[in-house]
């Protein structure tokens, strides 16, 4: 085999100097860094080739471009190209169309609460452009403080609205209006999220992608340590064997074909897969929507950034630091995205793959990326400061150390034993110089604390200490079934998928095994993050039935006198080298291909009992392909029903079994747009924030944003405390009340969770128990059925006395709401929604909050000038202890007993509700069996 410029072998097999030279390599020095690559004359063949060199006898001959190099276009590539373009356009076509399922059910109706505060300020941008946008204090949230919007939201998402609404689509009356653009943004990016996937799918399966497996990898850093033990030298012992190019353009035609297919399968899962859907379906106009969309462009840069046999394929660094730039400005999850490159980044130099390519690609990703990203004002230095993000700066310190000491090591021709001594004291003074350097800084609070989300991931049962966070549904651990439940069919074809990668390695491959771990890991810490499994699970399963139906398909298509043929007897060509191996080479030929390529002996399936053996399997493949497909699709759509439904609108039955849609929430929403004073301040839970400042335009006192703790618990408190003390409270802060009610998840349920929430900050609620668990409900007590919330439990003492219980339960089981404080002006058409006014309301508090002088400005003149509470207040919030998370290791003052209390007490609670639970399933077990025994003595 030659190099590109036609070079030749000589007798005994070596590649000539000059073709080595030719193809830009550079000779291995220590096993650790080499070439670009990392793997010299590693360069396969792609897809379209220029030209190919294949030695027959004596001669060289050359291959064009043309199919099969016949200089025709078979049938079989028309009908292969048909079916690529076919299937890639219905795939993109269903994952538009059943995205929309909810605009078309129920119009563009922006769904959940966080997309009603991304509307707003998607709404404020266009109107006041970039400048305004970026100093916008809004006063409406989080009365009376306020909130500087523009530097603490992730603008990605609005920006990408505004501008498909004024540069795309125009700002005519008869266009697209900016609600229906962000009805329809998550419909457009899940079809481009559904096309990257199947790009990484595809980049990961090229032939030059692939070059060895995972036991060849592991065998390679075996003996690289027995190398290193033995002391010998790298020049001598540490070469790197030639790997093998495919010379034939047939076979290389078949494995860029396998690779397109693992692309196109990888597309249409992820175009239907629910783990994706939940998050993109019209209407859910929330970051993650474009965010996923962000994630798999920085992806596939990364991995194209790797591509063996491109010398120049890290200047895909640039590109990727560009998406990774989009994504910071997206979605929080950045986070996730800079360390998995991170740790894709180190499993490379564990894994013995370091080269100068992958040095260039995650040096420049990392440098510009990061330039790039502290540009977005609510980012700022926080990946310099923040140690969830501080691993991938020591990486990158790493890289630039290792490929310092792979220079000095080639220079000075260090042997195996002494180069790893070098690197070894070069890393060591680096450690001491960041050990210093951390001492010196850690005083001053430089480093920022790991937030509560992400070290809820880390420990156990992801009770993160912090209440608030706890009380989230989307961040409690996944269950057993979830993984079924959003990926379906996925269970079974990604695993499959995941081992064919390790049979298929290389350095963009090994990506995807990390990915999968790591999104795995986390998927089961928080059932949100089961969100990150979808692309994953797309690409693995994509590329297992890729390479199934590929090979199926051709071992279908291929007659027996072909079969014969690619079976028979070596070439004259294959003889002719073979007989000048000595014994010694042909084993080393021979260990070579048990590990890097899986060869196994065909002769057992050669012949025509062979060929009809491989077709039955072919048509087994293809048969459970096509049972599995439809079922996935089928599953796909009619979960994708149940993900279209809009919170805000509830499909229900009503009592005479027609089927209804309950519109309570934006009912109630537009009659406090419609019948209060503008400057009218609504208390509501903080979950309904977002959509009461959105629809009803009206000031709300918290929203779904987790910044202010004491804020929330001060809210917490008015709900959970009695009637009394919750109005005389409530009255300097808001005019009117809205409260869920009408049963299932109302304030009344998640009021538990508010009761644990207050007493984080006002310790005296809940004294000596940091869970409130005497603010529950209870069994119901003989003679007090009446007051039964549900069968058989009702509110406890501290439950009933509560405020929210009376809000909700106002004419219900004897509870009556104090008409002198609190009156009910509004109560939706199924009951869903409350409103009640407060009576003596108190305008001086009122008006001092409103005054722009008793707010707070961080400089003379400037915009950030936050709010005070009213001095009416002070007693009330003295009584507060400001929270301390446990992850703040920059907290001036300890915490530790509150923490350790809420931890043992949380876990008691469990125990107990498992108890209860675990005995409801015996009782209703051994109710079962008595009912069954019962029939069958009847019988």
């Amino acid at each position: 085999m030659a190099g590109k410029h036609g070079k030749k072998k000589n007798s005994n097999g070596k590649a000539a100097g000059t073709a080595k030279k030719a193809n830009g390599e550079t000779s291995k020095s220590n096993g650790v860094a080499d070439n670009h690559d990392g793997e010299p004359l590693q360069q396969k063949k792609e897809l379209p080739i220029k030209s190919t060199v294949t030695k027959v006898t004596t001669k060289t001959t050359y291959v064009t471009n043309e199919s099969k190099g016949d200089g025709v276009i078979h049938l079989s590539d028309i009908v292969f190209y048909a079916f690529v373009l076919v299937a890639l356009f219905s795939f993109m076509l269903t994952a538009y169309a059943i995205r929309l399922q909810a605009i078309l059910e129920y119009g563009p109706v922006i769904h959940e609460f966080d997309p009603y505060f991304n509307y707003r300020a998607t709404e404020y941008l266009y109107y006041n452009g970039w400048e305004k946008f970026c100093k916008w204090f809004d006063y409406q949230s989080w009365y009376p403080l306020g909130r500087p919007v523009g530097t603490t939201i992730y603008p990605g998402m609005q920006v990408t609205a505004v501008f498909i609404k004024k540069y795309i689509i125009g700002d005519s009356p008869a266009s697209m209006s900016l609600n229906d653009v962000c009805c329809y943004i998550p419909a457009w990016f899940g079809v481009i999220a559904s096309v990257l996937t199947g790009m990484i799918a595809y980049e990961c399966s090229l032939e030059c992608n692939t070059n060895t497996t995972i036991i060849g990898v592991i065998w390679n850093i075996i003996s690289q340590v027995i190398q290193v033990l033995g002391n010998k030298n790298s020049h001598d012992s540490n070469e790197k064997k030639k790997p093998k190019v495919e010379t034939d353009k047939e076979a290389a035609t078949r494995k860029w074909k396998s690779a397109v297919l693992c692309g196109v399968f990888a597309t249409g899962i992820m175009a239907i897969v629910p783990a994706h859907l939940m998050r993109s379906v019209g209407g859910g106009y929330d970051n993650e929507s474009v965010a996923i969309s962000a994630m798999m462009l920085t992806f596939y840069f990364w991995v194209r950034s790797l591509r063996s046999g491109d010398n120049y394929s890290y200047l895909y660094g640039i590109l990727t630091a560009t998406a990774y730039f989009y994504m910071v400005a997206t979605w929080g999850g950045y986070v996730f995205v800079l360390n998995m490159i991170g740790l894709h980044a180190a499993l490379l130099v564990a894994l013995g793959r370091f080269s100068t390519k992958v040095y260039l690609s995650y040096s420049i990703f990392y440098l510009l990326g990061t330039a790039l990203a502290i540009q977005v004002p609510v980012v700022g230095l926080t990946p310099l400061k923040s140690l969830e993000q501080l691993g991938c700066l020591a990486i990158f310190v790493g890289y630039q150390l290792l490929f310092i000491s792979e220079q000095l090591i080639r220079k000075q021709k260090l042997s195996m034993a002494n180069a790893w001594k070098l690197r070894l004291r070069m890393f060591a003074i680096a450690a001491l110089i960041a050990v210093i350097a951390i001492t010196c800084v850690l005083p001053s609070s430089y480093f920022g604390p790991i937030s509560s989300r992400v070290r809820g991931l880390f420990v156990k049962h992801t009770k993160t200490g912090n209440p608030l966070v706890d009380s989230v549904a989307e961040h409690q651990p996944a269950q057993k079934n979830a993984y079924y439940q959003y990926m379906h069919q996925l269970c079974t074809f990604g695993p499959m998928g995941f081992m064919i990668v390790l049979g298929y390695f290389g350095d963009s491959p090994s990506f995807l095994n990390a990915f999968a771990m790591t999104a795995y890991f986390f998927s089961l810490k928080m059932v949100r993050l089961v969100l990150l499994m979808g692309p994953i699970a797309s690409i693995l399963s994509g590329i297992a039935a890729g390479r199934m139906f590929f090979w199926s398909v051709t071992q279908l298509a291929m007659n027996e006198g072909e079969e014969m043929e690619k079976k028979g007897s070596p070439s004259k060509a294959t003889k002719k080298k073979k007989s000048k191996k000595g014994k010694a080479a042909a084993a080393a030929e021979e260990e070579e291909s048990i590990f890097n390529d899986f060869k196994v002996d065909n002769s057992i399936l050669s012949g025509y009992l062979g060929a009809w053996t491989k077709r039955t399997i072919a048509i087994f493949f293809l048969l459970t392909l096509y049972f599995s497909s439809s079922a996935f699709q089928s599953y796909s759509f009619t979960i994708s029903k149940h993900l279209s439904s809009p919170s805000i609108i509830q499909p229900a039955r009503a009592k005479d079994g027609k089927q209804i849609k309950v519109d309570d929430y934006r009912e109630a929403y537009w009659w406090i747009r419609d019948n209060t004073p503008k400057d009218a301040r609504i208390m509501a839970w903080w979950d309904y924030g977002y959509q009461i400042t959105a629809i009803a335009n009206r000031t709300t006192i918290a929203d779904g944003n987790t910044w202010n703790h004491e804020h929330i618990a001060l809210l917490a408190k008015i709900f959970t405390t009695n009637v009394d003390e919750a109005y005389s409270i409530a009255r300097h802060l808001a005019d009117y009340i809205l409260v869920w009610a009408g049963g299932g998840g109302d304030d009344l349920a998640k009021s538990p969770h508010l009761a644990r929430i207050a007493n984080s900050v006002y310790r005296d609620f809940c004294p000596g128990d940091p869970v409130c668990s005497s603010f529950s409900l209870v069994p119901v007590t003989p003679g007090k059925e009446h007051l039964a919330i549900r069968k058989g439990v009702m509110p406890s003492p501290q439950m009933n006395a509560s405020l929210v219980h009376h809000l909700v339960s106002h004419g219900k089981r004897e509870v009556k709401v104090d008409r002198e404080k609190f009156r009910e002006v509004f109560r939706s058409k199924y009951g869903k929604v409350r409103v009640y006014k407060i009576i003596g309301k108190d305008e001086e508090s009122k008006a001092w909050a409103a005054d722009p002088k008793n707010r707070i400005c961080d400089v003379p003149g400037s915009w950030y000038c936050r709010g005070q509470y009213p001095p009416a207040l002070q007693e009330v919030l003295d009584k507060g202890k400001a929270f301390v998370q446990l992850e703040d290791f920059n907290k001036k003052e300890e915490d530790s007993e509150y923490q350790k209390l809420y931890m043992e007490n949380l876990e008691k609670q469990r125990n107990r509700n498992q108890k209860a639970k675990d005995d409801r399933n015996d009782k209703a077990k051994q109710e079962r069996e008595r009912q069954a025994k019962l029939k069958k003595n009847e019988l």
